[in-house]
């Protein structure tokens, strides 16, 4: 079954209608679309992505963002309309990767509607109700959508982005995200290269030249022989269920969303979920949500899926979570329990993990030229450079950063690095409350400062002040 989108629809009807469009311009501002994209292994029905836009559409710059591993668009949406209040002409384009489509999100979304109960969601997902788990062999072809396949997706959005150069395209992501986005910066598309599309990059928590990862041909080599006899999608969570941790991060969300206070004790007695999501005493929904994701109680290597949340409060029957560091759990439930976009990718191709780690010297070296890749660009990159860098990889990421500006025309003067490590981990820049929010403070000076509309052409940005390394 694929992704079932809702659109609301507008009746003109006399007064009513007036008040309605005066009552509702948030609503006006934001809306999901579907970008044709060029062809790639499978069926043609996926061919295509999805676009959460946030902002006015009027707007002459678009910050387009691409998720991390077995991330979505949903990762975005409360950065996204922070954003675009504060950034004068500003729209935030959040992509959802063609896997996407692969997902049945109808009854959370029409459990978010209130349609179907929390139960009934619970049960469709997790007890058996209907819900079709995806077999290994079920998708062979997306053994294939690797890098190029995800660049070309992206590229078709930024295309649609820049309306034929009317309109600055800024690309950015997060973590996996944030190194696509280096790689279309040095890419090949056809001849052109990519940092000819774009007026800067945003890179949030990731990235290559030593931010992550990186793979010998050897390793590159192992990699894909072993891809070919396996399920083509991230198991996140080592059950043998790559869209388990989609269905428990959704049905998690909308829980401590929809009751926060209410007893987990439906969660907690499922014999299915991990132990070590699972306290030894009744929490509530929130509670139990924010243990699985806070830094200091959710497991050491899912730490790609780390906040600075909280902790569960010393004492009640059931324990509530006492929130403490920068992202409170509402924002945290509101991320993820959230559609007609979501915040988990529930089908990861492995093999995008694969490019990536292949890609990581943004050359075309041995490692890239098996994968099939195209950095053929990289020294001849000259655009404005936003990088944060969280607890995550410790120095690595703005250390692959200054890599990136020492091996291209990128100036220091145009850049902005900032440390957030390690009062941050990996999602906060993405769910932080706006006043302790390190990326959402210095991302709209870099967007005001060093990408601003009078620039788009010669890509020299006015004087703006320094950003401190350790900010």
């Amino acid at each position: 079954m694929t992704r079932v989108r809702n659109h609301a629809t507008l009746a003109l009807a006399g007064m009513a209608a007036a008040l309605a469009l005066i009552g509702a311009p948030a609503v006006a501002r934001e809306r999901v679309i579907t970008v044709q994209t060029p062809p790639a292994p499978g069926p043609a029905q996926f061919n295509q992505v999805t676009v959460h836009q946030f902002g006015p559409a009027s707007g002459k710059r678009v910050l387009v963002l691409m998720p991390g591993t077995q991330g979505g668009a949903g990762d975005f949406t409360l950065d996204a309309r922070y954003l675009v209040k504060r950034v004068p002409g500003l729209q935030v384009w959040a992509i959802d990767r063609r896997t996407q489509a692969l997902e049945d999100t109808a009854t959370f979304a029409a459990a978010e509607r209130g349609e179907v109960s929390l139960q009934q969601a619970f049960d469709y997902y997790l007890n058996f109700g209907g819900f079709h788990f995806r077999g290994a062999d079920e998708d062979p072809y997306a053994r294939e959508w690797g890098m190029g396949v995800a660049l070309n997706d992206a590229h078709a959005v930024v295309q649609l982005a820049r309306r034929h150069g009317r309109r600055q395209v800024v690309l950015g992501g997060h973590s996996l995200g944030a190194s696509l986005t280096a790689a279309y910066a040095a890419w090949d598309f056809d001849g052109r290269p990519g940092y000819k599309d774009l007026a800067g990059l945003v890179l949030i928590d990731g990235g290559l030249l030593g931010s992550f990862d990186a793979y010998n041909l050897a390793q590159a080599q192992h990699a894909v022989a072993d891809l070919q006899t396996s399920n083509p999608f991230l198991d996140l969570l080592g059950i043998g269920l790559p869209e388990a941790a989609g269905l428990f991060a959704e049905i998690g969300g909308l829980y401590a969303e929809k009751e926060p206070t209410a007893s987990a004790t439906t969660l907690q007695s499922y014999p299915l979920l991990p132990a070590q999501f699972n306290p030894p005493f009744p929490v509530t929904n929130r509670a139990l949500f924010g243990y699985a994701f806070d830094r200091d109680s959710s497991p050491p290597d899912l730490s790609l899926l780390h906040i600075n949340g909280g902790a569960l409060a010393p004492s009640g029957n059931p324990r509530d979570w006492a929130d403490g560091g920068v992202t409170p759990v509402s924002r945290l439930a509101a991320t993820f329990g959230q559609e007609p976009t979501n915040a988990v990718e529930w089908y990861f191709p492995t093999r995008l993990t694969i490019d990536t780690n292949g890609a990581d010297q943004m050359t075309q070296n041995d490692v890239a030229t098996f994968l099939g890749l195209r950095l053929t660009h990289t020294r001849k990159v000259n655009l404005p450079l936003y990088a944060i860098g969280t607890d995550l990889a410790g120095a690595h990421v703005l250390d692959g950063a200054r890599n990136l500006i020492r091996r291209s025309k990128i100036t220091r003067r145009n850049s902005m690095l900032v440390n957030r490590n390690p009062l941050f981990s990996h999602l906060d820049p993405l769910t932080a409350a706006p006043r302790a929010n390190g990326f959402l403070k210095t991302v709209v000076p870099f967007l005001d400062c060093r990408v601003s509309p009078r620039t788009a052409r010669n890509r020299t940005t006015r004087a703006c002040k320094p950003a401190s390394r350790s900010r």
